[in-house]
């Protein structure tokens, strides 16, 4: 098992024994800019929580934005290091009620089954609450700057970039991580570092 892995896994540990702010944000350090999310414990506890630990464990850094539709919405969350990625695969955490709507702008994680999830996120570019609230998909907050930058995300892969966690089409992704997406999507754009900012 190499340094980085076990350097992430302390971080992990680390980052699990840290309680979880009721209400922070979090900068996404793009390739086209910043992006700066803000997250709302009470809307989705669980769902928070997870989004937290992964981002102080750096999990987000040098991630893809491998599915991006365009007007509708923009998906990530799976590692380029595909040790790492199989890892958090596995685990998932308790669904929370709705209480927010997929609104433009909000972030929500993306999931197959009940109960199923793990990393991966997407953030709507438009009102999506008609279809996406009947799911449900569970808003844990929203975009405060850079939805012109989210708008900008290059969309020309649509979901032949890895599609959704439904479709069946991510091994690759889970298999070889972000050498096959930039073998084979090199136009993709991706997010730098993912930071907790000050408050």
């Amino acid at each position: 098992m190499g340094r980085r892995f076990l350097f992430f896994l302390a971080l992990c540990a680390t980052a699990w024994s840290q309680s979880t702010p009721e209400l922070f944000r979090v900068r996404l350090e793009t390739t086209k800019g910043n992006i700066t999310l803000e997250l709302h414990r009470d809307w989705s506890p669980n769902g928070v929580d997870r989004f937290y630990t992964l981002v102080r464990a750096g999990y987000y850094d040098d991630n893809r934005f491998f599915r991006v539709i365009k007007d509708r919405w923009t998906q990530f969350g799976i590692n380029g290091d595909p040790k790492v990625s199989r890892l958090w695969r596995e685990l998932k955490i308790p669904d929370d009620p709705r209480k927010e709507s997929n609104v433009r702008g909000t972030i929500a994680f993306a999931f197959a089954v009940p109960n199923g999830r793990t990393t991966q996120l997407f953030i709507n570019t438009r009102d999506n609450s008609p279809t996406h609230d009947k799911e449900p998909f569970v808003p844990i907050g929203r975009v405060i700057e850079g939805m012109d930058v989210l708008d900008a995300l290059n969309s020309e892969y649509g979901d032949t970039s890895g599609g959704g966690i439904r479709a069946g089409k991510q091994a690759p992704m889970f298999e070889q991580g972000n050498a096959w997406l930039d073998k084979n999507f090199p136009h993709l754009d991706s997010i730098r570092r993912a930071v907790l900012m000050e408050q």
